[in-house]
C-alpha cells in the first residue's frame, strides 16, 4: 500500500466534501491520498444554461482528461453529472452510501405564491424547470447557476419567490435556509445524491483500493436509473427524471420523461423482485415509448420544429410514431364532426335496407338509440373499419366495399328492393345517390352527423398532405395552395385531389394507416 493515491476532484466546496469523504474511507482502509482541484467547463462557464453548453459530461470532462494523461489515478464525481457511458480505459470503480436524493424549494417570505398564478422560480437544471411547469404552469423559471453558495446568494439578492435545490448539496456544505420544502412530487435525476468514483481501467491497485467503499444498494439503484437515461438517450438536453428503490425483497423504478416546457408528461413505475430486476429500465423506457416517449424525445431534439408533411386529421401518437423517424409530421382536424341527435320514431321504423358510408353515422345511431331498438334487415356499408364497428355495437353487415362508387355499383345489382335508408352528414359525395337514382333506387337521407370545415394555414415547410376525404381536400384549399404531394385514403378522395394537385398518390387500403405507409415509401 506504499502508493499515494491522487484524487481528482473539482475545486467546488461540494465535491471537495465529495473528495475528502473518499479519501477519509481511503484512509480507514489504510490507503494514502491527495487531492489534486481542477475547474471544469461546467464551473468556468457560468452564464449559460447546462443544455446550451452542447458538451456532453461538462463537470467530468476535464477531469477524464487528467486521468487518461495520467495526472490523476481516481476522479470523485456527483454521479448525476456522469455520462452514462464513460470514456474509453475509464471504469466505474465505487459508488458511495446514498445521501438524500430529493429536491428541495427554498423560498423567501412565505408559500402564498404557490397558490397564485405569478411567481418567478430559479434553476438551472431542465428537469426541475420542466416538472416545475407541469405543476404550476403559469409561473416564470428563470436560469440560476453556480456552487450551491453563490445560487444562495443570488436568490437573496434577487425578487425570485424561491430557488430549487438538491437536497444533498446543501446538507453536504452545511447550509440552512430559513424556508424550505421538500419536493416529494418532483422525480430526481438519475443518481441524484449518490457519488461515484472512477478509475482507469487497467489501474488495478486504484480499483482494488475503491471496491471497498463501494455501497452495493446503492450501486443496484443508481445502475437501473442511468440505465433508464441511456436507454431514453437523454442527458442535459432532456427533461428526464428516475428514482429506484429497495424495500424488503423487491425493488421498485420510477421514470418520468416530461417536454422542456411541462406542458407533456409521460411516468411509470415498475417493481421487481430483488435479483430478478435485470430487465425493469427496458420495462419502464418500453412503456414510456408505447405512451408516446418516441415523438415527444423529437420533438426534445426539435426534429419536429420544421414538419414537411401535414395531416388533415389529427394523429394519435401512436399514428405519429408510425411515420419514419427522418419525417417531421404536424397534424390538425380540417373537418370538425358534431353528431346529430336522429329522432327515435325514425330509428324505431323498420328499415328494410340501411346504407352506411362512415363511422361518424355509427357513433350517430349508438348515441340516439339502444342498438337493440333498430330493426335494420339488410346494412350495406364502406369501409373495413366501420363494418367492424357496426358489427360490434348494431349488428351483421349484409355486404361491404371500399368505396361509396363500389357499393353504388353492387347495390344496383343486388339491392333487395327498389328503396333504401342513407344515414350521411350534411356534407357528402354524390356519387351513391347519383347511381342509385339512375337505377330507380330510391333513398331516402336521414342526417346523422354534421360536418363543417375548419381550415388552418400550414407552414411553408410543408411539403406533403395527407387528405382523408373531398372535405378535407376542400377545406385544407382555403387557406392553402395546391404545391404539394397529395397523399390519399382512397379513390374518391384521390378523384377531387387530381382536379387541383399535380401530384397524387392513392393508399393501398382505405386506412389512416395505409396512407402515413404511403408517405413513407414515397420518402424512401
Amino acid at each position: 500500500m506504499s502508493k499515494i493515491i491522487r484524487i481528482g476532484t473539482r475545486d467546488s466546496e461540494l465535491a471537495l466534501w465529495q473528495a475528502k469523504t473518499v479519501q477519509k474511507q481511503l484512509k480507514e482502509q489504510g490507503y494514502q491520498s491527495v487531492l489534486v482541484p481542477v475547474k471544469s467547463i461546467g464551473d468556468l462557464v457560468l452564464d449559460k444554461p447546462l443544455h446550451e453548453l452542447g458538451i456532453t459530461g461538462v463537470f467530468t470532462k476535464t477531469l477524464d482528461i487528467a486521468m487518461l494523461k495520467g495526472e490523476i489515478d481516481i476522479a470523485v464525481h456527483s454521479m448525476k453529472d456522469v455520462p452514462t457511458v464513460l470514456p474509453k480505459g475509464i471504469v466505474q470503480a465505487a459508488v458511495l452510501k446514498r445521501g438524500n436524493y430529493m429536491d428541495i424549494l427554498a423560498f423567501k417570505n412565505n408559500e402564498e405564491f404557490l397558490g397564485q398564478k405569478e411567481a418567478v422560480i430559479a434553476t438551472g437544471s431542465l428537469r426541475r424547470k420542466a416538472q416545475w411547469l407541469n405543476r404550476y404552469p403559469s409561473h416564470e423559471i428563470v436560469d440560476l447557476r453556480g456552487n450551491v453558495q453563490t445560487r444562495a446568494e443570488k436568490l437573496d439578492n434577487n425578487d425570485w419567490n424561491g430557488a430549487i435545490f438538491a437536497a444533498a448539496g446543501l446538507e453536504r456544505v452545511g447550509l440552512e435556509f430559513e424556508n424550505t420544502i421538500g419536493l416529494t412530487w418532483m422525480v430526481p435525476a438519475p443518481a441524484q445524491g449518490a457519488v461515484v468514483v472512477v478509475a482507469l481501467e487497467d489501474d488495478e491497485f486504484s480499483k482494488n483500493a475503491c471496491k471497498e467503499l463501494n455501497h452495493k444498494e446503492t450501486e443496484i439503484c443508481t445502475t437501473l436509473e442511468r440505465k433508464f437515461l441511456n436507454l431514453l438517450e437523454g442527458g442535459c438536453t432532456a427533461p428526464i427524471g428516475a428514482l429506484a428503490i429497495i424495500k424488503d425483497t423487491n425493488i421498485s423504478l420510477k421514470g418520468v420523461l416530461l417536454s422542456v416546457d411541462g406542458r407533456k408528461k409521460i411516468e411509470v413505475e415498475f417493481t421487481s423482485k430483488l435479483g430478478k430486476h435485470e430487465n425493469l429500465a427496458e420495462a419502464c423506457v418500453e412503456r414510456i415509448f408505447s405512451r408516446g416517449g418516441k415523438l415527444l424525445m423529437s420533438e426534445i431534439a426539435g426534429i419536429t420544429k420544421e414538419p414537411v408533411v401535414f395531416s388533415t386529421k389529427k394523429l394519435t401518437t401512436e399514428q405519429a410514431e408510425r411515420f419514419d423517424s427522418k419525417i417531421a409530421v404536424a397534424s390538425e382536424d380540417f373537418i370538425q364532426i358534431s353528431l346529430n341527435r336522429i329522432p327515435r320514431l325514425t330509428l324505431k321504423a323498420a328499415h328494410k335496407n340501411v346504407i352506411i358510408t362512415s363511422q361518424n353515422a355509427v357513433e350517430a345511431l349508438i348515441a340516439s338509440i339502444n342498438p337493440e331498438e333498430l330493426k335494420f334487415e339488410n346494412i350495406y356499408c364502406v369501409g373495413r373499419k366501420t363494418k367492424r364497428l357496426i358489427e360490434r355495437r348494431i349488428g351483421k353487415v349484409t355486404h361491404f366495399e371500399s368505396s361509396a362508387k363500389e357499393l353504388a355499383d353492387y347495390l344496383v345489382e343486388h339491392i333487395d328492393g327498389t328503396t333504401a335508408s342513407y344515414f350521411c352528414s350534411n356534407i357528402r359525395l354524390d356519387e351513391l345517390p347519383s347511381i342509385l337514382a339512375e337505377h330507380k333506387i330510391e333513398l331516402t337521407e336521414i342526417e346523422a352527423y354534421s360536418t363543417k370545415k375548419s381550415p388552418i394555414k400550414v407552414a411553408n415547410s410543408i411539403k406533403g398532405v395527407l387528405f382523408y376525404s373531398p372535405s378535407t381536400i376542400d377545406s385544407y384549399l382555403q387557406e392553402n395552395s395546391s404545391d404539394v404531394v397529395a397523399y390519399c385514403i382512397g379513390d374518391t378522395t384521390a378523384t377531387e385531389a387530381k382536379k387541383h394537385f399535380s401530384k397524387v398518390y392513392t393508399a393501398k387500403m382505405p386506412t389512416l394507416e395505409s396512407v402515413i405507409d404511403l408517405v413513407n415509401k414515397d420518402y424512401e
